[in-house]
Order: C-alpha cells, then structure tokens, then sequence
C-alpha cells in the first residue's frame, strides 16, 4: 500500500468546498462540478505517479468524505431554523 502525504480525507479544505458548492449546486450543474472535481483529484494523483488501484480507493475515500460533511451542513441548515 501507498501511503500518501495527505489523504484524500484529510483534505478538509477541499472536502469542505466541495461539499459547500454541492449544497449550492442542484441537476447537471452538480453533476458537471462533482465529475470536474474527480477528474482533477485523479490527474493530480497520476501527476504524483499514484498507482490506479490506490486513485481509486483514494477517491472513495474522498467521495465519503464529502457525503459525510453534506449530512453535517444539512443538520446545522435544520439546527438553525
């Protein structure tokens, strides 16, 4: 196994502004950032010789992630109404 300087879930940042462009993003608009995002965060990984197989578990990884910070902006959303 590969061990990468910084996670595809650690990536608070970026895991962070996805999922704030996603909760604002509904349709093709949505669809057209998610598949741009990926394809970015895989070019970057090939960029760092990252092997295919360890790309993939990374972009789970980070897809989780980002599905977990959506869950937590759409309870603080209700949590403040």
């Amino acid at each position: 196994m590969m061990v990468l300087q910084f996670p595809a879930d650690r990536r608070t940042g970026d895991i962070k502004r996805c999922a704030e462009a996603l909760q604002r993003l509904h349709g093709e608009q949505a669809n057209r950032f998610w598949r741009s995002e990926m394809v970015d965060f895989a070019a970057s990984l090939r960029g760092q010789d990252v092997p295919e197989e360890e790309i993939s578990r990374q972009a789970r990884l980070f897809m989780h992630a980002v599905q977990l910070e959506l869950q937590q902006l759409s309870v603080r959303a209700e949590a403040s109404i």
